[in-house]
């Protein structure tokens, strides 16, 4: 997952090049992209459940159940990589700043793992009530696949800003001052 360099100088007290591997960033960037493009596979395969589902044709239905069953297998190996690279870099001082924004990442990777979860197991069922739920918690999937691979985007980005303008939150609030900025900056 990380660069084995950087983790086996944290690991080994060698301060001066923990502080120059996490200083960088570079091998946490890596990671997060790396996983941002995983959520957004999660976020395709859920749109493409959500369109064979509403089919007529049973092969096609068929089809949109193997992909929810496909997307909660990578969902879980999603959540589980974000709690991986969170205790790598919890001990790694360099890395606190990203604490806040990796607790977000992984809640929201945690409840989409858990709605795939849920829509694989409703979809299975018999009744059409079942279905009817697992379909609902497809689309509720989508929104959270959505939002977790837009918010895996915005803070690999914000490693890679110059200044060291740390990562910021993923608040309704933050987002109408970021549009606030940018009228002011165009204004």
């Amino acid at each position: 997952m990380l660069d084995e360099r950087s983790v086996n100088a944290a690991t080994a007290g060698d301060s001066k090049q923990a502080a120059l591997a996490g200083a960088k960033n570079s091998d946490a960037y890596q990671t997060l992209r790396k996983l941002g493009g995983i959520a957004h596979q999660l976020r395709a395969a859920n749109r493409a459940a959500d369109y064979y589902l509403a089919m007529e044709d049973n092969d096609d239905r068929n089809t949109g159940s193997w992909l929810i069953s496909s997307a909660y297998g990578v969902a879980e190996e999603l959540a589980a990589d974000l709690d991986g690279l969170a205790k790598t870099l919890k001990d790694r001082p360099a890395d606190a700043g990203l604490a806040q924004p990796l607790r977000a990442l992984r809640t929201r990777a945690h409840q989409l793992h858990a709605a795939t979860k849920a829509a694989d197991h409703f979809l299975d069922q018999e009744t059409s009530e079942d279905r009817a739920t697992g379909s609902w918690l497809i689309a509720y999937s989508l929104g959270l696949a959505d939002k977790l691979a837009a918010e895996m985007d915005d803070v690999a980005s914000s490693l890679k800003r110059p200044g060291g303008d740390a990562p910021q939150g993923f608040s309704d609030v933050n987002v109408a001052q970021r549009a606030a900025n940018l009228r002011n900056v165009a204004a």
